[in-house]
């Protein structure tokens, strides 16, 4: 138990679940605004305005690098891991999205008689590189709110 307790007092972990908490929220807010009805698929789903993946490992990396130094192996370390979770977001993930985009309407098209599909691919998966960059910005915003100057 203390072992648990340690890691969710952890500044760098709380950094990052505040993030994902927070965009996860501006995403459901968007959306009520937006549709005017409430979609349980933007509590937990991905893809959308800000990254929450980005918007985390930003926070986390950005909080180890207030806390341990801008040439920490944390940091560094961090900064790899988000140009890899971002590459992914905006990249392959945003791909996958086209390509379901793209089976979908295939499959729409030649009709049901040909293929058995309980249900269409997710298409809304990867990001753009505007809710990527969002997504960094809002890390950085938390980490410094969070953990401040030190």
């Amino acid at each position: 138990m203390k072992e648990f307790i340690t890691i969710i007092q952890n500044p760098v972990f709380l950094s990052a679940i505040i993030a994902w908490f927070l965009s996860q929220g501006i995403k459901v807010a968007t959306s009520v605004f937006r549709y005017k009805r409430f979609d349980l698929e933007r509590v937990m789903g991905s893809g959308g305005m800000p990254s929450s993946h980005t918007a985390s490992v930003v926070a986390s990396t950005f909080t180890a690098g207030l806390l341990e130094g801008y040439g920490s192996t944390f940091f560094g370390l961090g900064m790899v891991l988000s140009g890899i979770i971002m590459y992914d977001a905006a990249g392959v993930r945003m791909a996958a999205g086209k390509q379901a985009r793209v089976i979908n309407r295939i499959v729409k098209e030649l009709g049901e008689h040909r293929f058995k599909f309980d249900e269409n691919l997710k298409e809304l998966l990867g990001h753009t590189y505007f809710e990527v960059v969002g997504g960094a910005v809002l890390g950085i915003l938390i980490a410094y709110l969070h953990v401040g100057r030190h």
